[in-house]
């Protein structure tokens, strides 16, 4: 088939697997997309439900149907007309895997001791899982330790659970390891499976997951082009601002944050900042300015999770910790583009450099060497940016400072209120043909009709301030929380106690101001439950009630505008109808199909959803684009 012209994002789960998907197929082709596109589908975890901890490459997940299951899936879709795009995750993989269990037992003399980026300290790796004083017991040749097991005897030592490991992982995850796909051996072993089922003409197109972690992504995308050929590819690259994606990079554009958070921000009145974000301070006692909330944030995630790789950094650029800290926290985007043995180019320059002036002069050495130094120097540097970005900013600032939550996106900043439409035009003229589109996916903060609900309180924010001061008068739990807690239950009206309970304790956990993941306290968390039992008794609905016609008027606006701009658009699952979901898990509930519009509003974006895609169907992909202004 050829590209794209839109998809339909399907979450994978051990109860929704190929032979589900081939269900649906009739409904998604009256729907008008053209590919179905799947979360990730190699042997996974257990019960895993997103996919993106791989055991075995070498295996399409059996809980989904296998080989068999997936080619009757893809006959069944072609029968429809549809094809198949496919998530795929280079970066990384489960620590408990057949290969990595051989580096353990073996040591660097093991055959898949290139596989991964491992520090070795007299011969032996750091794995960080003790959490109490239990002894490991040996059981045969097994070293058992509550439910870890290891080979015995081995080339690794067990330590402290809160310690970085001694490899490269994915962001904080000690249970993801980074996977060496810049070694050409390790990229064919890990995309065996997914170039097959290209060859054979079952899968159409590539989402590449987390690009930003790869020792070398241009080399990756470039080596990934030449075995699959002009196939439509996408990577998640988050972009922030006014970055762009480098224009070196084999792949036909992102996986579209870039696109929602501009299409999110016509809906947004810039008018409304001034007053929101003084609600905001006033009831939270945050300060008027998002930046040092974000600085702040990056500093404290670099003490608590990044202590392994700041050490790895600052020994191969000879420098201090506390330098390889300042830096890292300094940095504003997810990645500067340096490529050992090439002049780093004038942006990444400008980047780095504008990022040391806010640092001390301690940090200039280390420009140096992350600009034009050593290859490790380099790309250690680069493959810690985004980690930092990840669990500083996205899962950390944005649960701190939040005036407008709609705004607290993946790419997204938060002070910045509002796109205009010159700026959004500018934008779409720019924009390649073929990149992807949307406004929700598996983990996006907020889905799209609750950030348009979000929206209205730009343009009434004396309205809403009056209504939450109503709301906080009859209750209150946490000032740093309570404000946020107020958007999202207005916004995903109606919602379940438990479901509001679970989306708190969530952001109270990222926002790591009273208790985190690794710091629990029942009775704070035994609050919080009993705050959401009252806030959602409280008339909360009434207000939500109020803004519903201006809420599905930038519901169907922001669709038609992403269904019918330049680009491939995708409609994440059941967002075809209104769906009002929170941060993962809560948007990867299953969905049942076929969606039954229940409202006016559902009815509605269904019929926008459908004409456009058939619309876009027929129009085919690459039209030029010429704006339209409106009177």
């Amino acid at each position: 088939m050829s590209r794209p012209a839109s998809t339909y994002r399907v979450q994978l789960t051990p109860d929704f697997g190929f032979d589900q998907v081939a269900e649906i197929a009739g409904y998604l082709r009256d729907l008008g997309v053209s590919h179905v596109y799947l979360s990730p589908i190699l042997q996974s975890t257990p019960g895993s439900r997103h996919g993106y901890d791989v055991t075995d490459h070498s295996r399409i997940r059996e809980e989904f149907g296998g080989a068999s299951g997936f080619r009757e899936m893809a006959q069944q879709l072609a029968a429809h007309d549809l094809g198949v795009v496919v998530d795929i995750v280079p970066n990384h993989m489960n620590t408990v895997n057949a290969q990595f269990w051989s580096v353990l037992k073996d040591g660097p003399d093991s055959p898949y001791a290139s596989w991964f980026d491992i520090e070795w300290v007299d011969g032996k790796v750091a794995l960080p899982v003790l959490g109490d004083d239990t002894p490991p017991v040996v059981d045969g040749d097994v070293l058992r330790y509550h439910e870890h097991a290891f080979p015995h005897p081995g080339h690794y030592r067990l330590v402290d659970w809160r310690e970085g490991p001694g490899y490269r992982r994915f962001f904080d995850v000690s249970t993801l390891i980074g996977l060496r796909v810049e070694d050409p051996a390790v990229l064919f072993a890990t995309h065996e499976v997914i170039f097959w089922l290209l060859d054979e003409g079952l899968v159409d197109g590539l989402r590449v997951d987390h690009p930003d972690g790869l020792a070398d992504p241009r080399g990756y995308l470039d080596r990934l082009r030449a075995r699959v050929g002009e196939t439509w590819t996408v990577v998640e690259k988050i972009l922030i601002g006014p970055e762009r994606l480098p224009g070196d990079w084999s792949c036909d554009g992102t996986t579209g944050y870039d696109v929602l958070n501009r299409v999110n921000g016509l809906f947004v009145d810039p008018a409304g900042k001034e007053p929101l974000v003084r609600l905001f301070t006033s009831l939270t006692g945050q300060p008027d300015e998002y930046r040092p909330v974000m600085a702040q944030a990056k500093r404290e995630v670099l003490e608590l999770f990044f202590g392994a790789e700041v050490n790895r950094l600052a020994k191969a650029a000879s420098c201090t910790p506390d330098a390889v800290r300042e830096l890292l926290a300094a940095m504003p985007v997810y990645r500067a583009y340096v490529v050992p043995g090439e002049p780093p180019p004038p942006e990444s320059v400008e980047i780095v450099e504008l990022a040391a002036e806010a640092c001390s002069p301690a940090v200039q050495p280390l420009v140096r060497e992350v600009l034009y130094g050593s290859a490790e120097s380099i790309v250690r540097f680069q493959q810690a940016c985004g980690p930092v970005m990840a669990k500083g900013v996205e899962d950390t600032a944005l649960y701190r400072w939040y005036p407008l939550a709609c705004l607290n996106e993946v790419g997204g900043e938060p002070d910045a209120f509002g796109v205009s439409v010159a700026d959004f035009h500018d934008f779409c003229a720019e924009l390649l043909p073929y990149t992807m589109t949307t406004l929700s996916t598996h983990d996006t903060k907020r889905s799209e009709d609750v950030r348009a609900r979000l929206s209205v309180l730009s343009e009434m924010p004396e309205e809403w301030a009056a209504a939450v001061a109503r709301w906080s008068s009859a209750v209150r739990f946490d000032p740093h929380l309570d404000y946020l807690a107020w958007q999202n239950l207005m916004a995903a009206w109606p919602i379940s106690v438990d479901r509001f309970t679970d989306y708190l304790l969530k952001a109270a956990r990222e926002a790591k101001t009273a208790i985190s993941w690794i710091n629990p306290d029942p009775s704070y968390e035994r609050g919080l439950r009993e705050f959401a039992e009252a806030a959602v008794r409280l008339p909360v609905g009434e207000f939500t009630e109020r803004i519903e016609p201006f809420a599905m008027s930038n519901s169907l606006g922001a669709k038609l505008v992403q269904l019918m701009m330049p680009g491939v658009p995708d409609v994440y699952q059941g967002n075809e109808t209104t769906d009002f979901s929170l941060v993962d898990p809560d948007n990867r509930r299953p969905v049942t199909y076929p969606c039954k519009p229940e409202t006016s509003w559902d009815a509605a974006k269904l019929l926008v959803t459908t004409q456009a895609l058939r619309l876009r169907r027929r129009l085919g992909g690459a039209a030029p684009y010429r704006p339209l202004g409106a009177e």
